[in-house]
C-alpha cells in the first residue's frame, strides 16, 4: 500500500474503558463457550482536540486491567510525541522488547495503533479506507455470531435459519464434537436449513493432524467453503500437509502474531486462505503489511472480528475475501456497521466510523 499523507497530531492521553455485554447468541466452541463479550474501549486524545477510537476483545475480564495498565505505560512513553504510527510502533516495540511483543503487550500496542489511525483519518476528514488509498465499497460478509457446539441438532438448525434470515450469503459453524458422526450430523442439520448459502467450519485448533485428515476427508464431500484452524495454530507444516491432501481449502490466520507469523506460514505454503486478527497482527499498521504479503503470494485474505475497522481495511486489501461479522460492539456505538445484500457497507463517515454511545458505555462498564 502507498504511504498516506498524515495530518499533524500530537499524543495527549489514552483512556481505556472496560465493558462486558451478553452476546445475542451463546457461542460454544471446542475451547469453551462465550456467554459474555469483554471489550476494552480505547480513546486516544490528541493535543489538537481529535480523539481516535478503537477497541480490543479481551476474551476474559481478567485480561482487561492488565491491558489497560499496559496502555497506561504506552501513554507515558508516547505523550507529547507526534502521532506517526510506524515511528511510535518501532519505539514502543523497542521499549517492550525484553518482555516480548506478544500476548497482551501486542494487544495493547495494536489497540493503540487502531486508535492512532482513526485519529489521523478523522483529522483528514476522510474514511479510514480512503486514507489508505481505497474507496468505500461493499465487503462480502459471513455471519459468525452463532452456530456454536450444541447437543440439540434441532436448535442448531433453528439458529442457522435465524442467521441466514438477515441475508448473509455465508455462515460459520463451529465443529469439534467428540465424534466425527456428531460433526457430520451438525453439518447436515445446518445445511438442510441454509440451502445454497456458503458454509465455513471452524475447529478452533482442536484436532491432531491425523484426526484432522480423517475429519477433513469426510467434510470434503459436504461442499464446505473452508476448514478453519483444524490443528494447533502454529503447526504450519501440519497445515501445509492438510492443504495438499484435502480438497476443502484450509483457512488459518487469526492467531498470526504480527506479520512475521503470517510470513512464516506463507513460506511453508500452509494455508489456502488467511484471516489476520487486528489485535494480533499489529493493528492497522500490521494489517497493511499482512495485506502486502497476501497480495504478493496471491492468497485471499479475510478478517477475524473487529468488523467496524476490518471493513475499511478489507476495502484496501488487494486480495479481499470475506469479512467476519459479529455485532458485539453494536450496542456501544452511535451508528453500527450497516449490512446490505450480505455485505458490510463501509461508511463514508470520517475515521473508522465509531463514536461511542456514552449512555451504553456507562451501562455496560465493569470494574
Amino acid at each position: 500500500m502507498p504511504e498516506p499523507s498524515l495530518p499533524s497530531l500530537t499524543v495527549r492521553a489514552i483512556r481505556a474503558t472496560p465493558v462486558a455485554m451478553p452476546p445475542k447468541f451463546v457461542l460454544g466452541t471446542s475451547r469453551g463457550a462465550f456467554r459474555e463479550v469483554p471489550l476494552l474501549l480505547i480513546d486516544l486524545q490528541t493535543e489538537e482536540g481529535v480523539t481516535g477510537r478503537g477497541y480490543l476483545f479481551c476474551y476474559l475480564r481478567a485480561a482487561q486491567p492488565a491491558i489497560a495498565s499496559l496502555l497506561g505505560e504506552i501513554e507515558t512513553l508516547s505523550k507529547g510525541k507526534k502521532l506517526e504510527p510506524a515511528v511510535l510502533w518501532d519505539a514502543l516495540a523497542g521499549r517492550f522488547a525484553l518482555i516480548g511483543v506478544q500476548g497482551i503487550v501486542r494487544m495493547a500496542l495494536a489497540g493503540f495503533d487502531m486508535a492512532c489511525w482513526d485519529a489521523l483519518a478523522l483529522a483528514a476528514r476522510q474514511p479510514l479506507c480512503r486514507m489508505l488509498g481505497a474507496a468505500p465499497k461493499p465487503i462480502p460478509a459471513y455471519d459468525s455470531r452463532g452456530l456454536g457446539l450444541m447437543d440439540d441438532a434441532g436448535a442448531l438448525a433453528a439458529e442457522a435459519e435465524q442467521l441466514v434470515a438477515r441475508g448473509f450469503g455465508a455462515v460459520k459453524l463451529r465443529l469439534g464434537y467428540p465424534t466425527l458422526a456428531q460433526d457430520m450430523a451438525a453439518v447436515h442439520a445446518v445445511r438442510m436449513r441454509i440451502g445454497s448459502v456458503r458454509l465455513m467450519v471452524d475447529y478452533n485448533q482442536l484436532l491432531s493432524v491425523g484426526e484432522a485428515r480423517i475429519r477433513g476427508r469426510a467434510l470434503d464431500g459436504e461442499d464446505i467453503f473452508w476448514l478453519e484452524e483444524p490443528i494447533r495454530h502454529d503447526d504450519y507444516a501440519g497445515a501445509a500437509a492438510l492443504a495438499r491432501e484435502l480438497n476443502t481449502p484450509i483457512q488459518i490466520g487469526e492467531n498470526f502474531s504480527l506479520p512475521f507469523g503470517m510470513r512464516a506460514a506463507l513460506d511453508q505454503a500452509a494455508p489456502d486462505y488467511v484471516m489476520p486478527d487486528l489485535e494480533r497482527i499489529g493493528g492497522v499498521s500490521g494489517w497493511r503489511e499482512a495485506a502486502e504479503l497476501a497480495a504478493a503470494r496471491g492468497v485471499p485474505m479475510s478478517s477475524h472480528l473487529f468488523p467496524e475497522v476490518s471493513a475499511h481495511l478489507l476495502a484496501a486489501t488487494p486480495t479481499c475475501h470475506y469479512l467476519e461479522y459479529v455485532d458485539w460492539a453494536d450496542v456501544l456505538v452511535q451508528q453500527p456497521l450497516a449490512l446490505a445484500d450480505g455485505c458490510a457497507v463501509v461508511p463514508e463517515r470520517p475515521g473508522n466510523g465509531m463514536v461511542w454511545d456514552e449512555d451504553a458505555v456507562a451501562r455496560y462498564r465493569v470494574d
